[in-house]
């Protein structure tokens, strides 16, 4: 099962930095929402390949037409959040005044309400499981926000399990979760299908752990196909490497993986599934 995503928001929304926190900044950047969603139609129509579509609230309400698109065109919509906020940062109420802001814009934009969810930067960590929780008790029933290795925003390595699994909310619900993939790389746990990672692997390796992996869970955003996007200032050596790495090949990889495999959504992926057999983690309650 390998399954096809995209984080639906703009160039400048990296996460944890000064300049592009709050969307007081956000409004002095350039757009490049329209041109770069338009880049992923054009792979999708390539490959007559479906993908899951995780809409931020902010776009939807900035972009109403292009994501009542994504609609139109039979891809399937899901929520990013509305603000692309930390989770790990926001208290309870933060989040689910967030969430309700999301999941009201998408379906003023599409006449769709959204089940499935994704964390911005997959922060939803051992510190603040409550938000499986909220997520439930608001109507989700489908999640795809844990990480399960270490990384700069948390994760949760012990969810590692490379395969969809139920999580028991400490409220009595039950969630449907697809989990990100890892792999054995240098003796670490890496997760290669997405991100910069992906922009860093070579073609060929990619290719292997895509054709090695029983299950494979994909991320990526606009930007990680937009070469002439501006720089974010003051990024650091690091982090300037691990966000612009890679983009001016990324998607003639992604090309030469959906001409390889077969991809799907997050939708039918989860209708093919027997879940009364799946796995299940609850959460402990001493997290509520």
């Amino acid at each position: 099962m390998r399954i096809l995503t995209f984080d639906i928001e703009e160039w400048f929304h990296l996460l944890d930095h000064p300049s592009t926190r709050s969307e007081r900044q956000w409004n002095t950047f350039p757009a490049r929402f329209e041109k770069n969603l338009d880049r992923i139609f054009r792979i999708l129509e390539r490959h007559n390949t479906k993908a899951t579509f995780f809409v931020l609230g902010w776009t939807a309400e900035k972009y109403p037409r292009q994501i009542a698109k994504i609609e139109a065109l039979g891809y399937e919509v899901a929520c990013h959040s509305s603000r692309h906020q930390l989770v790990y940062e926001q208290t309870k109420e933060e989040f689910l005044l967030d969430l309700r802001m999301a999941r009201e814009a998408i379906s003023s934009a599409t006449g769709k309400t959204v089940d499935t969810y994704r964390a911005p930067g997959f922060s939803i960590t051992k510190s603040n499981l409550w938000a499986f929780d909220i997520l439930a008790e608001e109507g989700f029933s489908v999640d795809c926000s844990i990480f399960p290795a270490r990384r700069a925003h948390g994760g949760l390595s012990s969810m590692n399990m490379n395969r969809p699994f139920r999580i028991e909310t400490s409220n009595g619900f039950t969630l449907k979760e697809f989990p990100l993939n890892t792999a054995s790389f240098l003796g670490a746990s890496v997760v290669y299908s997405g991100g910069g990672y992906f922009r860093l692997f070579p073609t060929r390796l990619l290719e292997y752990l895509f054709s090695n992996g029983k299950y494979v869970m994909t991320y990526f955003h606009p930007r990680d196909f937009d070469e002439g996007q501006p720089d974010i200032p003051n990024l650091s050596p690091l982090r300037r490497f691990k966000s612009y790495y890679g983009i001016a090949k990324c998607e003639d990889k992604l090309d030469f993986l959906l001409q390889r495999f077969s991809f799907t959504d997050v939708r039918q992926a989860s209708a093919s599934l027997n879940w009364t057999t799946a796995p299940t983690r609850k959460l402990p309650p001493e997290q509520n």
